[in-house]
């Protein structure tokens, strides 16, 4: 199999997969407790497994482990004995699961998300703390993953600390940020983008994303990524409306509103407006289903 790097050098665009969370959540699972879209990997991983076959089906290159909750914040406080290793591990097999039985080459991405809340720079906490966090995760998904996606990301030094994590397996890693939904084309933390890039300074990082913002953020946004990435770049938005500073997400109980108005063909015009400037990756973040993912592959 073709390795991300191969795939990447040699010209090819790859397309991502979409949301996991609130695809389950569409399909009628439980999602609305502490443990959120991790809640399916103990009570219905047929339904996981169906999600990464659809993305497949659809036309992604990538599909995702379904890794996001499953922090040891989160896992640790739920009543499941030794749950951060069962989940991660679980996640991994799944979606390896899936990969391996497509007719294709699909390659496999390692979530590695906020630990203290997504849409949250005020909650970040210091590198020292954090990075050993992902480390650990970092460590128990890579016997199945092709390489790993540290996503949303809303500070620079929350994306180090991911970063380097992720980096200590060997395997590629993509660093994906959330941008803020004011138009201003800064991350959530007020940062600009080429502050966030020259954080990374010394660390192999592969690919520079956005994800989890408006398609309108993302394309504030992307200008600048395209003048200072100085590799792979792209994105993968989300289909909610505005995330405001301060949102409170509560684990899932309490999610943005949908917008019903980006269809796939919609949003498909914005990710044609992405790979014109550049971007070699796209994809979509949550509520982007198997059908956008399906016109995304037609304008790839």
């Amino acid at each position: 199999m073709k390795t991300s790097t191969q795939r990447l050098q040699g010209g090819h665009r790859l397309l991502l997969d979409g949301g996991m969370g609130q695809e389950l959540a569409a399909r009628g699972l439980e999602t609305s407790d502490g443990l959120w879209s991790a809640r399916a990997l103990f009570d219905a991983p047929e339904a996981v497994i169906a999600v990464h076959r659809d993305f497949i089906n659809a036309g992604a290159d990538v599909i995702t482990a379904n890794s996001y909750a499953a922090t040891r914040r989160r896992l640790d406080s739920a009543d499941i004995d030794d749950g951060f290793v069962r989940c991660n591990r679980a996640a991994g097999e799944l979606v390896r699961q899936a990969a391996d039985e497509a007719d294709r080459e699909v390659l496999v991405a390692g979530s590695l998300p906020p630990i203290h809340g997504s849409y949250r720079p005020d909650r970040v906490r210091p590198l020292e703390e954090i990075e050993p966090l992902y480390r650990e995760q970092a460590a128990i998904l890579a016997e199945y993953v092709d390489l790993f996606i540290c996503e949303t990301m809303s500070t620079a030094a929350e994306a180090l600390a991911a970063a380097r994590g992720a980096v200590s397996t060997g395997l590629p890693v993509w660093v994906s940020w959330t941008v803020a939904d004011d138009g201003s084309g800064l991350l959530r933390s007020g940062e600009t983008v080429r502050e966030a890039i020259e954080a990374l300074d010394g660390v192999e990082v592969e690919a520079l994303l956005f994800n989890c913002s408006m398609p309108e953020s993302v394309d504030a946004a992307l200008p600048a990524l395209a003048e200072h990435a100085g590799r792979a770049f792209g994105a993968y938005a989300n289909g909610f409306s505005a995330i405001e500073a301060g949102f409170e997400v509560a684990d899932g109980a309490n999610v943005p509103d949908r917008r019903e108005e980006l269809t796939p063909a919609r949003y498909a015009e914005y990710a044609r407006r992405w790979l014109d400037a550049g971007a070699t990756i796209v994809g979509g973040c949550c509520e982007v289903g198997p059908a956008h993912i399906a016109e995304l592959r037609r304008v790839i």
